[in-house]
């Protein structure tokens, strides 16, 4: 059985940069995916990642920020996504200030 693709959202935003957020369900937890969720969660201009989130095989949960790859403890979808988010708005606060 096939991962199911349970949330997907793509935007632009005014500055030219993109967020795209892809979740999937997995038919069943591994021990490296023991929430059995895989995702990637992406933040970037011009080609490049700026801030991301994944759990790639081999990496487990992790986080990027800037060039810093650093463990993330997965606790549930909404906060994956709201710790996401809100790495996302403070490096977007760092160029405003």
């Amino acid at each position: 059985m096939k991962a199911t693709r349970i949330f997907y959202d793509k935007a632009v935003l005014p500055d030219g940069s993109i967020v795209e957020m892809t979740i999937w369900q997995l038919p069943q937890a591994s021990a490296e995916r023991a929430h059995g969720f895989k995702y990637s969660l992406f933040y970037g201009r011009d080609g490049k990642r700026i801030v991301g989130y994944d759990n790639e095989r081999g990496k487990s949960d992790h986080r990027h920020v800037h060039e810093v790859q650093s463990r993330y403890k997965f606790v549930s979808v909404e906060q994956l996504m709201a710790d996401f988010l809100a790495d996302v708005e403070r490096v977007k606060n760092e160029h405003h200030e």
